[in-house]
């Protein structure tokens, strides 16, 4: 799925859980309890040894849901997530290395951006989603407000902060197309993601 469709399809989301899985057996029950929830995508994150094979794991066993990869920093990481079957990919900064191995494979990239340099560097790779991370710290909603005026161009995925008590006034913004966070993976996941989808109805 190129980067149109995939924002097209993430829009109608509005929310990317960032997941961490520490140990592989967890990814099915995890994955199935965000989809139970109404989620159905995941944002597996390049932080613990078993992300590739987690990733490996979630496009096998759930083909219907958007499975990705996170805290990806640099081409090796990309090449080894788009080859275990991520469909995107998401940095916390930008990496122009990330950048190319993700437009040779056609596959959507999210690069995290929070200043106007990183946005200027992000449009000339060809890049006009970012992810605004981390979102409390740089400013949050106030700030993507800001640097949408000299960048209307620009949508945002904002990550870090974004909470069941932020997150409709994020949403209610029209430059961003979706909210990322792991606000609802702690404790029951499915009861956590049907709260939420309680609160975006």
């Amino acid at each position: 799925m190129n980067q149109t469709a995939f924002e097209a399809k993430l829009a109608s989301i509005r929310v990317l859980p960032v997941v961490v899985i520490k140990n592989l057996e967890d990814t099915e029950p995890t994955l199935a309890a965000l989809m139970e929830g109404g989620i159905p995508a995941a944002e597996i994150t390049f932080r613990t040894a078993c992300a590739a094979d987690a990733i490996r794991i979630g496009a096998e066993k759930f083909p219907e849901m958007h499975i990705g990869a996170g805290t990806v920093i640099n081409g090796a990481q990309a090449e080894q997530a788009i080859a275990a079957g991520a469909t995107f990919i998401v940095s916390p900064g930008l990496s122009a290395e990330v950048a190319e191995v993700c437009k040779k494979a056609d596959v959507p990239y999210f690069p995290g951006c929070a200043t106007p340099t990183e946005i200027m560097q992000a449009i000339s790779l060809g890049i006009t989603t970012v992810k605004f991370f981390p979102a409390n710290v740089y400013g949050g909603l106030g700030a993507i407000k800001a640097l949408s005026g000299p960048f209307p161009q620009v949508k945002f995925l904002p990550t870090g902060g974004v909470d069941l008590s932020n997150i409709k006034d994020f949403l209610a913004f029209e430059k961003i197309v979706a909210v990322g966070g792991s606000f609802m993976m702690k404790g029951d996941i499915k009861k956590n993601c049907e709260a939420l989808m309680e609160v975006l109805k």
